[in-house]
């Protein structure tokens, strides 16, 4: 790595390290847990999983998607029960990245990725206009709410504007050192990081989970514990997917599984909150020229840096000039090419596209996505049952030939079946399956409804031109259906 990557890697991620801290701060308010516990789990993931993880420049910490299912195992029985369910969140990644299975986020289709990040894109605007809310919920006094309004749009301005004139230094962090420095020099009343809460700490200390060794323990965190790891894993995949295109690279999913895994058994034995990678964070990192793992350590050592020596400079940070840079973040991570292509793909990608972004805004990633895949693949089922369809040939006197072509599966057999008449055939009937795609046991099941159905009628009913896997499928079903070779 050159002197020019590291410097580009190292400013990456003190940049992205700013935008860590009031989310991971807000986040554990939401989860109603120590604002230290947020920050401690940002900085034991983010760099474990920077030095171990299979996708370089992808930025983890405590994230919001995580925090919100946990909120009522905090409120029922406590804090030592979260750090228990993080660690066993934790040893579910590890044994999900192990067992090989991240390269299942390749079944997550297109359509539902883009309204992935389209409501993430949606959810982190919509965040950050919780700074310009009151402790009471309302909006603030109007001149408070214009300044930091004047303030964003700055912070905006700046993150636009400078790439214009230089790119040696990344345009956000400029933008939150410089509209800090003004409202210091001008001592400007608006929000600070303190108004949200003291970051100062000591180092993270070794604690195993304070909760009985019990089946009943077990029974408690076990579903808690399950939903974390469903979510952060759904959660890393998809923005490993998204960080793979836009550094045009390859990462590893399953070695960033076990890394993700092995941070939250850490961060639940030191302390912290559980975590996954954070999209908006990333986009930062990657946006500032962040690459490599050490845009990443930087960045998590740097919120340890925060905690232990620099609370009293990062509390005096506006938080208006960080809601800019997320403000900015949200409109470059919308896919804003799938509001273009809406009319150009078909409507059942359109809908999924809607129908992910909307759940992903009113309820959460896992259901969101969850929903996303089922909708789509209802709609390819859909879709593929109406295509097969057969050809007739009666060039042999006493002998029909269906020539079938499409995919048989459980959707399709219905309408396969309707394509024969064995009353009216003749008393030979030959199906041509060279461009037929068995699939499932639905298939074989309907290939012996329909050899039974000419049997009834006292004819013969035979397969020619087998694929060799669909000869296996049928064999090892022993069928008793008669095949041409």
């Amino acid at each position: 790595m050159s002197l020019l990557d590291i410097r580009r890697n190292v400013l990456a991620g003190l940049t992205s390290s700013f935008a860590l801290v009031p989310e991971c701060i807000a986040f554990a308010l939401v989860a109603q847990v120590n604002p230290l516990m947020g920050l401690y789990g940002a900085f034991i993931i983010c760099t474990l999983t920077a030095i171990l993880g299979g996708r370089p420049a992808m930025i983890s910490g405590a994230a919001g998607s995580m925090a919100v299912v946990i909120v009522a195992l905090v409120v029922q029985h406590g804090v030592q029960y979260l750090l228990a369910t993080v660690v066993l969140g934790g040893l579910l990644m590890m044994v999900f990245g192990l067992l090989r299975l991240g390269k299942l986020v390749r079944m997550v289709p297109h359509p539902v990725m883009l309204g992935f990040v389209n409501g993430l894109a949606i959810v982190i605007a919509l965040s950050q206009l919780e700074h310009l809310r009151g402790e009471d919920g309302h909006w603030l006094a109007p001149p408070a709410l214009l300044l930091m309004g004047a303030l964003v749009a700055l912070t905006m301005a700046v993150v636009y504007g400078l790439p214009r004139l230089t790119r040696a230094v990344p345009p956000a962090l400029v933008a939150i050192v410089g509209v800090s420095l003004l409202v210091y020099a001008l001592d400007l009343p608006t929000r600070t990081l303190a108004d949200m809460a003291s970051i100062a700490g000591s180092l993270p200390t070794f604690h195993w989970p304070s909760v009985p060794l019990t089946l009943e323990t077990l029974r408690i965190i076990a579903p808690y514990a399950l939903l974390m790891a469903m979510v952060g894993l759904l959660e890393t995949l998809l923005t490993f997917n998204l960080t793979d295109e836009l550094t045009e690279t390859r990462g590893q999913p399953n070695r960033e599984c076990v890394a993700l895994g092995f941070a939250n058994i850490t961060s639940g034995v030191f302390g912290g909150m559980g975590g996954c990678a954070m999209i908006g964070q990333t986009v930062i990192n990657l946006s500032s020229g962040g690459r490599g793992r050490l845009s990443g350590i930087v960045s998590g050592l740097m919120i340890l840096l925060f905690i232990l020596f620099l609370s009293p400079l990062i509390e005096r940070i506006p938080l208006a000039a960080l809601a800019g840079v997320m403000f900015v973040v949200a409109q470059q991570t919308f896919a804003w090419g799938s509001l273009r292509v809406m009319g150009k793909v078909p409507p059942n990608d359109a809908m999924v596209i809607i129908a992910v972004t909307v759940i992903t805004v009113f309820t959460d990633l896992a259901t969101a996505v969850m929903c996303g895949i089922v909708i789509a693949a209802l709609a390819f089922a859909w879709q593929h049952s109406r295509d097969v369809r057969a050809d007739l040939d009666d060039s042999r006197e006493g002998v029909r030939r269906y020539r079938a072509h499409g995919t048989l599966f459980f959707a399709s057999t219905t309408h396969f079946q309707a394509l024969f008449d064995p009353q009216r055939d003749p008393d030979e009937v030959v199906l041509d399956c060279q461009h037929l795609h068995l699939v499932d046991h639905s298939a074989i099941a309907a290939l012996e409804a329909l050899a039974g159905r000419y049997a009834k009628w006292g004819k013969r009913f035979q397969l020619e031109h087998l694929s060799p896997r669909s000869q296996r499928l049928l064999q090892k079903a022993d069928t008793g259906i008669a095949i041409v070779s």
